[in-house]
C-alpha cells in the first residue's frame, strides 16, 4: 500500500511540474532563437572588431534583431551612393555571416543628415529620400551580387528622419549619414 502512494505522489509530481508541449515547444524554439541570435552577434563583433574600436560601426542586439550600424564614410565616397572599393572590403567581411542567417529578414536602412542635397546630386536626387533610399538599395544590391538571397533582403530609406545626433555640428550630421543593417524574424 505505501508503495502505492509513494508511485501515485511520484506521478503526481511528474504531471504538476509538465508543460504542453506546445508551450514546450515554444520555449525550446525561443532558446534556439537568443542562442542563434548571440552567436551572429558574437561573430560580427569579432569580424568588425576594428571598426567598432574606431566607432565607425556599432552592433547592437535588440529584443528579436540585431542592428549593425556603419557611418556612410566607410561605405560611400563623400555625398555618393555607390559603394567605394573601401565600402565594399568591409561589407565583405560581414557577408559570410549573413549568407548563414537562415529564416530571418535583413533590412537595409538608409538614412542622411538634414542638408539639402547639392548639385550635381540634386538633378538625380531631389532630397534626402531619395539619397538614403540609392544608398540602402546600392547595398542590397551588392549583398545580392555576393550570393545572399534576394527574397530575405529589403531596402528602406528613411532619408533625414530620425536622427541619432544633432545635426547642428558636422560630428553629429556625420553620425547621422548611416546604413543600419537589421537582421529580424520574416514578417508573414
Amino acid at each position: 500500500m505505501r508503495d502505492r502512494k509513494l508511485v501515485a505522489l511520484l506521478a503526481l509530481l511528474l504531471v504538476a511540474g509538465c508543460v504542453p508541449q506546445q508551450q514546450y515547444n515554444q520555449e525550446v524554439q525561443q532558446v534556439q532563437h537568443l542562442t542563434y541570435m548571440d552567436n551572429t552577434y558574437k561573430q560580427l563583433n569579432q569580424n568588425l572588431q576594428a571598426e567598432v574600436s574606431a566607432d565607425q560601426v556599432e552592433v547592437k542586439q535588440l529584443q528579436n534583431r540585431l542592428q549593425v550600424t556603419m557611418v556612410n564614410a566607410i561605405l560611400f565616397p563623400e555625398g555618393g551612393w555607390e559603394l567605394s572599393e573601401n565600402g565594399k572590403r568591409e561589407l565583405n567581411k560581414i557577408v559570410p555571416t549573413l549568407q548563414g542567417v537562415a529564416g530571418k529578414q535583413i533590412v537595409i536602412e538608409g538614412y542622411t543628415d538634414n542638408e539639402v542635397v547639392l548639385e550635381p546630386l540634386k538633378s538625380r536626387f531631389p532630397n534626402n529620400w531619395y539619397l538614403s533610399a540609392a544608398r540602402a538599395i546600392s547595398v542590397v544590391s551588392y549583398l545580392e551580387e555576393q550570393g545572399l538571397d534576394p527574397n530575405g533582403l529589403s531596402a528602406v530609406a528613411f532619408g533625414k528622419y530620425h536622427p541619432v545626433a544633432s545635426n547642428d555640428s558636422p560630428s553629429g550630421r556625420a553620425q547621422n549619414r548611416r546604413i543600419n543593417i537589421v537582421i529580424q524574424d520574416q514578417t508573414p
